[in-house]
């Protein structure tokens, strides 16, 4: 039986193969400039679909929730970094059979004497290239997550302007209504994305403004910060959901950063983030003063025990990603929940092993068994030593492990051992479900 959500995804992926693809079909429409030959033509098939793709990213990075809901906006923001990769590539197949078909069109590249139209299409292609290389070099080229929204943001304008320039200065294929009109159109829904997420969706977020009431200090270098609504009602979200956090500047800043909500979901009168010590922003989180103003854009994130009614659920995590879990457990508290739950929970001192306490009274709350998995075990920790493997998991699961749902949170590499180690064990991995923060 096909599910409603299996209908959506594949619904905005049809979306998506239309929209890329129709600048090629529009080729093919009306008049067409003659004696053209296969490889000038492929070219030019490549750059239009090239071009749409870029186009498209634009809504990639809207966070629709109607866009995003079937796959989860990690999976979305994935899909733009890598389809990112593609699109370049068709773009620098462009120039690339042009030159093979006619290797007299490297004239054109003089900039003392080609026309504008040219060197509009080359400063663009050089544009894609700094977005790109920016992206997958980000760290290494020192440059700070906000420096690099601000090259990424104004550059890729930049760079779709240019190129759109070129296309309209050539003039090929864009003879006769229709294609103009097709142009027009996928032009004026790319811009009209940018200006909703630039300006109408901060001047939305400017009327519902957040005050920081609270910074407490926790365990393993992580602070969670209290956000109480002012002057409207707040968000309503899903245990386990997350919000982009912009603290002090004005909505419009590029100075936001997504974090997990780590406070029960049926407390609607606050909102609680659980952030740990690690970038340049989080590193200064424990200095922000109560008091200081902040705004939400949220919730996202398809990663909720609401989206699975099982008979109960296994949580693996590591460190901070005990931030969207806490929510959870917190909010199945405050709902009285009783299904069974199994926790592993590792992290690399006990120590630093973040809500521990407050863990270990939830467990009177609920049906909650509790395994730690502490890396440099210290005598007075209780639970497993060293890594979260298959033969750990193994031993706390329950007979009714087939019928479970399972979520993990934590770093990349210990997501993938956990996910390795439930495959091993013999578990499905549409049972299992896991989130990821790194978008850049």
């Amino acid at each position: 039986m096909i599910t409603r959500h299996f209908l959506g995804s594949a619904f905005w992926i049809g979306i998506y193969f239309i929209l890329a693809t129709m600048p090629i079909f529009a080729m093919l429409i009306g008049p067409t400039p003659p004696g053209r030959g296969f490889w000038r033509e492929l070219s030019i098939g490549f750059g239009f679909a090239g071009l749409s793709m870029m186009g498209l990213q634009f809504f990639l990075t809207g966070r629709f929730r109607n866009v995003t809901s079937p796959y989860g906006i990690d999976v979305v923001y994935h899909f733009h970094r890598n389809i990112a990769l593609i699109a370049f590539l068709f773009i620098l197949f462009h120039p690339f059979f042009l030159i093979v078909s006619s290797p007299k069109t490297l004239m054109l590249l003089n900039p003392l004497s080609s026309p504008w139209w040219m060197m509009a299409g080359a400063i663009g292609l050089l544009s894609f290239a700094v977005v790109i290389l920016t992206s997958l070099y980000r760290i290494k080229l020192g440059l700070t997550y906000e420096r690099w929204r601000v090259i990424h943001g104004y550059v890729s304008v930049i760079a779709v302007a240019l190129s759109l320039s070129h296309i309209v200065g050539v003039g090929y294929y864009m003879q006769g209504h229709l294609k103009h009109y097709l142009w027009i159109a996928l032009v004026a829904a790319w811009f009209s994305v940018l200006i909703y997420i630039r300006i109408l969706k901060p001047l939305i977020m400017l009327r519902h403004p957040y005050i920081i009431e609270d910074v407490v200090k926790e365990r393993g270098k992580s602070w969670t910060l209290t956000l109480r609504p002012e002057g409207h009602k707040g968000i309503n979200f899903k245990p386990g959901q997350f919000a982009w956090l912009t603290i002090e500047k004005s909505p419009f800043s590029i100075r936001e950063h997504p974090f997990s909500f780590s406070s029960s979901a049926m407390d609607t009168g606050k909102i609680q983030m659980t952030i740990k010590e690690l970038g340049d922003f989080t590193a200064k989180i424990g200095e922000i003063p109560p008091g200081d103003q902040a705004y939400i854009d949220g919730p996202y994130g398809t990663f909720t025990i609401d989206h699975y009614l099982e008979p109960g659920y296994v949580f693996i995590v590591g460190g901070i990603g005990i931030t969207p879990i806490m929510s959870m457990l917190r909010t199945l508290a405050d709902r009285r929940d009783k299904r069974p739950l199994l926790l592993i929970y590792s992290s690399k001192t006990w120590e630093d092993t973040t809500f521990r306490e407050e863990i270990d009274e939830l467990k009177n709350r609920l049906n909650l068994q509790v395994v730690y998995v502490i890396e440099k075990p210290s005598e007075e920790c209780n639970g497993e030593a060293g890594m979260v493997t298959a033969d750990i998991i193994a031993r706390y699961l329950s007979d009714d492990r087939m019928e479970r749902e399972y979520f993990i949170c934590g770093p990349e590499p210990m997501q993938k051992a956990v996910k390795e180690a439930l495959v091993k064990l013999g578990l499905p991995l549409e049972r299992v479900q896991s989130e990821s923060f790194n978008f850049v």
